[in-house]
C-alpha cells in the first residue's frame, strides 16, 4: 500500500466517485470527509476507506479529521468551492502536505476567465493558497484545469445532445475546446499525487482530447447517418444571459448562471480554452484519445 494518505471532499459528485475510485484502485488509504448528515452512506465498504463526518465551515471540526494525511483533495460542487479556506486552515494545523483544491476546469490563470463569478471564487483560492503556503514552507498546492468534462458533458447534452440529435453551436460549433474524461481527470489527481516535487505550487493542465462540437456531430453523423437539429448561438449572448440570472438573487437559477458562464469560457478562444499548447499530460500519465477512442465515446451516447 502507497505510505500517502489522502483525504478527498465531495467523494459522492460526479468527479469524487472516479477520483475515489482511482486512488481505491491504486491501494491507498482514503479519508472521505462528509458533510454532517450527508450521503457517504451510500459509498461501498472498502478496507482503504475511512469515513469521517466533518463541518467544512470549522477549521475545529476538520483538523482531527485531517491528522496523519499528506494530501487532501477537494472535489466540492460548483456552488461550494468557495467555502474552501476553512479546509485550507485545517490542513495546514494538521500537517498536510499537498492540497488540491476544487478547479477542475477553464484555466483559472486567464484574466477573462477570472472575471467570471464561476471562476472568481477558484482565483481567490489560489491566492489564498499561495498565500498558506509562502506563510507554511511545508505546505503546497497543485490546481488542475481540465476544460469541460468530455463525457459528462455528452451525457448531459451540454456539448451536443447525441441522443436528440439536437446542439447549441457556440460561436459556430468550430472553436477548437479541451476537454477530459472523469476518469483521466482522477487520473490527473494521481499523477500529481505521485510527481508532487514537479507540481508544486502551479496549475496543471491536460486534456483528454482537443476538439470541436462540429467535429463531434460529425462523428455521429457519420454512425448513424441522422440529420441534426442545431441553434447557433454566441457566447457573449450567453454571458448577458448568465449575468441577468445571477441578479435574480434568490428567485435566479444560479445554477443555469454558472453554467453559462463554463460555456463562455469553453467556447470562446479568448478564454483559453484551448489547452493544446501547454499540457501537462505526459507528466500525469494521462493519454489523449485517438481518433478510434474518439468516435467510439460519441457512439456510446447515440
Amino acid at each position: 500500500m502507497p505510505s500517502t494518505r489522502i483525504a478527498l471532499a465531495g467523494a459522492t459528485g460526479n468527479l469524487g466517485v472516479p477520483i475515489l475510485k482511482a486512488f481505491l484502485a491504486a491501494d491507498f488509504h482514503v479519508t472521505v470527509l462528509s458533510r454532517t448528515g450527508g450521503n457517504s452512506s451510500r459509498l461501498r465498504p472498502n478496507p482503504n476507506l475511512t469515513i469521517k463526518e466533518v463541518d467544512f465551515d470549522s477549521v475545529e471540526s476538520l483538523t482531527p479529521a485531517l491528522q496523519g494525511v499528506q494530501v487532501v483533495v477537494s472535489s466540492l460542487a460548483t456552488l461550494a468551492i468557495g467555502t474552501q479556506n476553512a479546509l485550507i486552515d485545517a490542513s495546514v494545523a494538521a500537517g498536510v502536505t499537498r492540497f488540491i483544491p476544487a478547479e477542475f476546469g477553464m484555466d483559472s490563470r486567464n484574466p477573462l476567465c477570472v472575471q467570471l463569478p464561476v471562476c472568481a471564487p477558484k482565483a481567490a483560492t489560489q491566492n489564498y493558497l499561495r498565500d498558506m503556503s509562502n506563510a507554511h514552507p511545508g505546505f503546497t498546492y497543485t490546481c488542475i484545469a481540465n476544460g469541460l468534462f468530455l463525457d459528462w458533458g455528452l451525457e448531459m447534452g451540454i456539448i451536443a445532445d447525441l441522443a436528440r440529435h439536437t446542439a447549441t453551436l457556440y460561436n459556430g460549433g468550430d472553436v477548437p475546446f479541451s476537454a477530459t474524461n472523469l476518469g483521466d481527470v482522477a487520473k490527473a489527481v494521481l499523477g500529481v499525487v505521485g510527481r508532487r516535487g514537479e507540481t508544486a505550487n502551479r496549475v496543471v493542465y491536460v486534456h483528454s482530447a482537443l476538439v470541436t462540437q462540429n467535429r463531434l456531430i460529425q462523428y455521429a453523423k457519420d454512425k448513424d447517418g441522422k440529420e441534426w437539429n442545431t441553434v447557433a448561438k454566441d457566447t457573449e449572448e450567453v454571458k448577458r444571459e448568465s449575468f441577468v440570472e445571477l441578479a435574480k438573487g434568490l428567485h435566479g437559477d444560479v445554477e443555469a448562471a454558472m453554467l453559462g458562464f463554463c460555456i463562455c469560457a469553453s467556447w470562446n478562444a479568448d478564454y483559453g480554452c484551448d489547452f493544446s499548447g501547454h499540457l501537462d499530460n505526459e507528466l500525469l500519465g494521462v493519454k489523449e484519445l485517438d481518433e478510434a477512442e474518439l468516435r467510439g465515446l460519441v457512439e456510446s451516447f447515440l
